[in-house]
């Protein structure tokens, strides 16, 4: 088993800037890429960013420019960077971890982009 544990999420003003952070544990040796979803409202869940053990990253095109995705590979660790914060990035968000044999979820953390 793996669990991942996300922390940074918290209210913030249209153009603001946070990071997330996602630590794995648990099996972590058997993690392959990691990612971030996050699900507004009403809304189903989208990808925002995912990365490979490698480094390859890809975004959803609506962060691109906005967002960084890195992760620590020795600390078994994601971040997601988030600059020029705007409304419509209101959402729940979710650290993702694929294993060989299955996706990993984590609890998720809210980020409020509010004047």
């Amino acid at each position: 088993q793996v669990q991942l544990v996300e922390s940074g999420g918290g209210l913030v003003q249209p153009g603001g800037s946070l990071r997330l952070s996602c630590a794995a544990s648990g099996r972590s040796f058997s993690i392959n890429a990691m990612g971030w979803y996050r699900q507004a409202p009403e809304k189903q869940r989208e990808l925002v960013a995912r990365i490979t053990p490698g480094g390859n990253t890809n975004y959803a095109d609506s962060v691109k420019g906005r967002f960084t995705i890195s992760r620590d590979n020795v600390k078994n660790t994601v971040y997601l960077r988030m600059n020029n914060l705007k409304p419509e990035d209101t959402a729940v968000y979710y650290c993702n971890a694929d294993s060989t044999t299955r996706a990993y979820w984590g609890k998720g953390t809210l980020v409020t982009v509010s004047s």
